[in-house]
């Protein structure tokens, strides 16, 4: 099964292979450190801080990772939160996902907040949060005056019940 990982879309401009994609790093800090699995199969990389920063309670901060990625064409990474911090420490990425375009070449920082009642302190080293690559699709925005209609309709909010 060669091809098992090749995204399955037909009649769409720039579909993605996903098979021996290479994400390319680097380094802008020597303290840096690479992201990396933690175990074969998982869908994020951990990323680590290279700096201590305590975070109050309440408190969101950015921490940099001290790294600058080159995604492959037509993909997008996203910055996501580790679980772990999330259940034990109430710890996680404010805007999650971030996205990070395929274009940029900046430092990778990451925006945590504490939504925990005490300090928690981000050591160097640490891993705190994960970076998932995603293929994105390109998609031709057309103007129209109608939509077709749909089962769910305009239901938003709490439509389905909850």
């Amino acid at each position: 099964m060669k091809n098992a990982h090749v995204v399955a879309v037909k009649n769409i401009k720039n579909a993605v292979e996903l098979d021996n994609m290479k994400l390319n790093i680097k380094r802008l800090s020597s303290e840096a450190i690479l992201p990396s699995f933690a175990n074969k199969g998982d869908a994020g990389l951990d990323m680590f801080s290279i700096e201590e920063k305590i975070i109050l309670p309440g408190e969101s901060v950015l921490v940099s990772t001290g790294i600058a990625i080159q995604l492959p064409r037509n993909t997008e990474a996203q910055i996501r939160p580790r679980s772990g911090l999330a259940l034990k420490h109430s710890l996680t990425v404010l805007n999650t996902p971030g996205t990070i375009d395929e274009g940029y070449r900046g430092e990778i920082k990451i925006i945590l907040i504490n939504h925990g009642k005490k300090e928690f302190k981000v050591t160097k080293g640490m891993k705190i949060a994960q970076m998932v690559v995603k293929p994105i699709l390109d998609i031709e925005v057309i103007e129209v005056s109608t939509l077709s209609s749909s089962e769910r309709g305009i239901g938003g909010f709490g439509s389905s019940g909850n």
